[in-house]
Formats: C-alpha cells, sequence, structure tokens
C-alpha cells in the first residue's frame, strides 16, 4: 500500500484516526499530512490519553487502545492475491507429497491424490482469510504475506517426510482492543474445526472418499489443535489471553477430535 502523502510503498501503514487515510511512519502523525481534523488533535492533546499496551500479532505490531475502530469492507490487494496464488502452489504441493510418502501409485491415484490436495490448500488458504475479514471487519489493515523461513519449511515439506505447512500468515497493523484480537485469533482455528466436522459428515455421505475426507478432518483438526497452543504468537496465546473459557474449550474440543482421527486414519 502506498502512503497518500507521498507514495512511498509501505507494508505496514498507520492509519488517520481522524481523517482514516493511510500513510508512511514518516507521515504518520496529522501535522505531517495535512490532516483535516489537526485541530481535533490539538485539542486532545489537553486529555490524558488511556495508557496502551503493545502485543504482537506474527511478525507485525498492533496496538490496543484509545480510538474507535473504523469498519472497513473485506478487500484484496493484487499484491496479496499474488502471495495467496503462491501459497496455495505450494500447499498443493505439500498434499501432493503426502500420498507419494504413503506409498501411493500416482498413476493409480490421480483423482485421489488431487482432490485431498486441493481440499488441504483450501483448508490452509481459508484458515488465514477467516484472521483476515474478521480484521478488516475490525477496521485493521490485514493482508496475507508469505515469509521467507515460512516458505523455506514449506518447501521442504515437499521433499521430506516432515509436514510443515507454514508460507505465510495474515500481517495485521491498527488499533484495536484485546476482544479484537481475540475474536480475529479464533477465526482461524474455528474454520478448521468445522471444517473437520463437515469432512466426517461427508465421509460418511461420500463412503468412496472416506479415506480422504478423514484424512482431511484429521489434518484440520490438527491445524486447530497446534495453533490453539498458548504460545508466543500462535492465535491461542492471544485467545487464552482474551478468554481463558472459550480458549479452554477450543482447545479441549481440539485435542479430543485430533486423538480420536489419529486412530481412524
Amino acid at each position: 500500500m502506498k502512503c497518500e502523502k507521498c507514495g512511498v510503498e509501505t507494508y505496514i501503514p498507520f492509519e488517520c484516526p481522524y481523517c482514516g487515510g493511510r500513510f508512511c511512519s514518516v507521515h504518520r502523525l496529522p501535522e505531517k499530512h495535512d490532516c483535516p481534523g489537526v485541530e481535533a488533535v490539538r485539542a486532545s492533546r489537553f486529555v490524558q490519553p488511556e495508557p496502551m499496551t503493545p502485543a504482537s500479532t506474527y511478525e507485525y505490531k498492533v496496538t490496543f487502545g484509545g480510538y474507535p475502530p473504523r469498519v472497513n469492507r473485506v478487500f484484496f490487494s493484487m499484491k496479496e492475491v499474488g502471495h495467496l496464488l503462491v501459497a496455495g502452489v505450494l500447499v498443493l504441493c505439500v498434499g501432493f507429497s503426502i500420498f507419494w510418502y504413503e506409498g501411493y501409485s500416482l498413476e493409480n491415484s490421480w483423482t485421489l491424490l488431487t482432490l485431498l490436495s486441493l481440499l488441504l490448500t483450501i483448508s490452509f488458504l481459508t484458515h488465514e482469510v477467516a484472521h483476515k475479514i474478521v480484521a478488516q471487519r475490525k477496521g485493521l489493515w490485514a493482508e496475507f504475506r508469505l515469509t521467507l523461513w515460512g516458505v523455506a519449511l514449506t518447501l521442504f515439506s515437499v521433499i521430506s517426510p516432515l509436514k510443515i505447512v507454514s508460507p505465510g500468515a495474515v500481517m495485521i497493523s491498527g488499533y484495536a482492543q484485546k476482544s479484537d484480537i481475540g475474536r480475529i485469533s479464533i477465526a482461524g482455528p474455528a474454520t478448521n474445526l468445522l471444517f473437520a466436522f463437515l469432512f466426517i459428515g461427508a465421509s460418511v455421505l461420500f463412503p468412496y472418499y472416506v479415506d480422504i475426507f478423514l484424512w482431511v478432518a484429521y489434518i484440520n483438526a490438527l491445524i486447530a489443535t497446534l495453533n490453539l497452543i498458548p504460545f508466543s504468537i500462535l492465535d491461542g496465546h492471544k485467545i487464552f489471553d482474551w478468554n481463558k473459557k472459550l480458549w479452554g474449550i477450543s482447545f479441549a474440543v481440539s485435542i479430543v477430535l485430533t486423538a480420536a482421527m489419529l486412530f481412524t486414519v
């Protein structure tokens, strides 16, 4: 996204709470971009602001603080679409490699292999887009970006029996309350749990594809479980910090579901 003042490309834009514009770090202050609400800024400086606590979300920063969020429509930039396409191809390749390491013949299992890979890719992308949609609905800047280490680990997973699918993540910037960050974080794992139950149901309705659907259900349950671990940059840490009861229920459901699916696939 380009700064509305100088036109410089910036990946972490600062949104002005007075005019709604997005600017680079140099022009983020109202005085620096000729903000029409600069008088309101000067007046507000006589009021003691609420303390603000920085909180890490993935590789970027979100600040809990005093400005009300501006609800925006869901928007995908062309750059983000490109990153999502590359991520989708990488996850698709990991999906194809799973059957290969399981000893299946590509020639004899082409349809099943393609279906498995597509469902895995949809599961991953939907998880990330769920974060994005909730964040943008809260008025935050949120776009998916590939990360160097994530791409490297995902590529390694294609040729390795160890599967790590994490080519990138949704980057978030703006002012948000703790409850907003909690809701944004729970959106991803909740999507995976929903997918897990849907694919379990699909395995009953379509017995010919039972192995594929149970595999995808297991992987979705596993993704939810790993993301709900209350540690560091994972979703679970932010959910635990916001609502411990909701985190406990979600984590317990994901663990039980993952364990049950592990003995099924």
